[in-house]
């Protein structure tokens, strides 16, 4: 699992090197893959109006998502639900 004290995104490995990221639904990354959807993630939690420098820095790091910064930037805040407080199922007594 991989958590940032930045963002309320996280990312889980399903199996091998698999991973799915908060928000990126639908989508199984690699453990690479991952790691730049958090740093994507925790940027945009920690920057209100990103610079011109950033900007092309998020450019980068989208595009190994096959994604632009801006539909990054748009599916980081979209998607930005608490999932660490998420309430677990309950569990069923087989009795």
């Amino acid at each position: 699992m991989m958590t940032s004290d930045e963002t309320t995104h996280m990312a889980r490995c399903v199996g091998e090197d698999r991973w799915v990221v908060s928000w990126l639904p639908g989508r199984t990354l690699s453990g690479q893959q991952a790691v730049t959807a958090m740093t994507i993630a925790s940027t945009v939690a920690s920057t209100r109006i990103p610079t011109t420098t950033e900007w092309a820095i998020l450019d980068d790091l989208a595009l190994e998502l096959g994604l632009t910064a801006r539909e990054a930037v748009y599916m980081v805040a979209e998607e930005n639900h608490d999932y660490r407080k998420t309430a677990k199922p309950r569990r069923r007594s087989l009795e």
